[in-house]
């Protein structure tokens, strides 16, 4: 939760708010928050893209094309288009990502979801996954957008964030501990 209420704070969040009520207003969330996580991703999958939008070194009319083209391709939503395309006059594409990543928040939230993390030593298949993510939103008693991801140097069980807490049932934190209590004896 912590992360997820730092993601809506300064420049980034400001900017989310805004289009997330343009997008409720327009009865395109859905549409909207698509496109964002499409565009989420392609920021994360590409360091050539990264560094063009925190790059101080491209004028305003070359960021303003260059996302134009990006949107166009990627067929978004007009809203979405208009939104990249305003980020670029503004000269915020630097905290496009973080935008990305905060509309995503507010959309959970909107819809009474809950973030959690699990890193497991060895990747959940199908069903692990989901019933993993049952017995997290029994716990928390609301809808769980579940994340996964490997940690090799786990060893084995997982690590579960689930806003500002975090359950870890790794083997790695299990020697540590066992680790510490034999030389202390």
């Amino acid at each position: 939760m912590s992360r997820d209420l730092a993601s809506l704070t300064g420049v980034a969040g400001r900017y989310a708010a805004a289009l997330f009520g343009l997008a409720q207003e327009a009865g395109a969330l859905e549409v909207v928050e698509a496109d964002l996580a499409a565009l989420g991703v392609a920021i994360a999958g590409s360091d050539d893209l990264r560094g063009f939008l925190r790059s101080p070194v491209y004028g305003r009319d070359d960021q303003k094309n260059a996302i134009a083209a990006l949107a166009k391709k990627a067929s978004f939503n007009e809203l979405t288009s208009n939104f990249v395309a305003l980020v670029a006059q503004n000269r915020r594409l630097f905290a496009l990502e973080d935008m990305t990543s905060a509309f995503a928040v507010l959309a959970a939230q909107h819809r009474g979801e809950v973030s959690a993390e699990v890193v497991s030593a060895a990747a959940l298949d199908a069903d692990q996954a989901k019933a993993l993510r049952h017995e997290i939103e029994a716990m928390v008693g609301k809808a769980v957008k579940l994340e996964t991801r490997v940690d090799p140097d786990l060893l084995g069980g997982l690590v579960v964030k689930i806003g500002s807490q975090m359950i870890d049932a790794s083997l790695k934190t299990k020697l540590n501990r066992l680790k510490t209590v034999m030389k202390e004896a």
